[in-house]
């Protein structure tokens, strides 16, 4: 007696029940109990919904058409496939299902995440701007990965004990370095007078070596000079005598007759009268 409660019981709970679901291949999923019809909530991936209500759940969907597809849902018609256009190409083809799956030419890169466009691929170092196109990264930025937005620099290292070591570029972020802690030397202060006397020794050695010089220079002039003097020529002075009654063949008695006498032959022009006499006549 109490097994029959028990069992009469579970019946008017199944039919009580606003939900249930019931696993096939196709129609509907999900629905709900009204009286004697079932009402359909969603219907198996690749069906559409065909009545919302009936007697058997799997009447209530059917299969989507060629060329479109559909979810887990309640749609009275399915989706139309996307067509992979222009730069796109097919990565994946449209089944019942599930939808077209495109990609890009080499080169290019989708540009949503639906990939319903193709925009260039930008490199490292640069991020996509405006038109589909790509720019440098902007100073203080970088990038290091493909077809990425550039990102600022950091401002410190990460580890407090390290220390900027160069700064970014547009393919990378700072570099820092571990601070390496050295001895402490005392730095001598040098001298005054120990840095004077090297520049001491530099004047004096150019004053004497120009002094030099201009000695040489003067010698070298003189010495030209005191050549010149002595290669010079020594004049000779004409001695003018006058003509004799010998002399016939002069036309003209007062023509006075030149003979160069050497200043080196004074001593025999001081002899005898007669002597110098003899010398002058021709």
């Amino acid at each position: 007696m109490a097994a029959l409660s028990w069992a009469a019981g579970l019946s008017l709970l199944l039919q009580g029940c606003v939900c249930s679901v019931v696993q096939t291949d196709r129609g509907c999923v999900k629905w709900t109990q009204r009286g004697d019809n079932v009402c359909c909530e969603a219907c198996y991936p690749g069906h559409h919904l065909a009545l919302d209500c009936g007697p058997r759940p799997k009447d209530l969907c059917i299969p989507c058409e060629p060329g479109t597809f559909s979810g887990k849902s309640k749609n009275y018609k399915c989706t139309s496939c996307t067509q992979c256009v222009g730069a796109q190409v097919y990565v994946k083809h449209c089944t019942a299902t599930s939808d077209t799956q495109c990609g890009c030419k080499e080169g290019l890169t989708c540009g949503d995440r639906r990939c319903s466009f193709c925009v260039e691929r930008c490199d490292k170092g640069q991020e996509p701007a405006e038109k589909r196109s790509c720019r440098t990264c902007p100073a203080g930025t970088f990038n290091d990965q493909s077809h990425q937005m550039c990102k600022p620099w950091s401002t410190k290292c990460p580890d407090p004990e390290q220390i900027i070591v160069a700064t970014g570029d547009a393919l990378s972020d700072i570099t820092c370095a571990n601070v390496s802690v050295g001895p402490v030397h005392n730095v001598k202060t040098p001298d005054p007078t120990e840095q004077s006397w090297p520049l001491v020794i530099s004047v004096v050695t150019s004053v004497v070596l120009m002094a030099f010089g201009v000695i040489i220079t003067i010698s070298i002039i003189m010495a030209k000079k005191r050549k010149a003097g002595e290669e010079k020529p020594i004049p000779k002075t004409p001695i003018i005598r006058t003509p004799t009654d010998d002399d016939d063949d002069d036309d003209d008695p007062r023509t006075l007759i030149a003979v160069e006498c050497s200043f080196h032959e004074a001593e025999q022009e001081q002899g005898s009268g007669s002597e110098s006499s003899q010398q002058l006549i021709v």
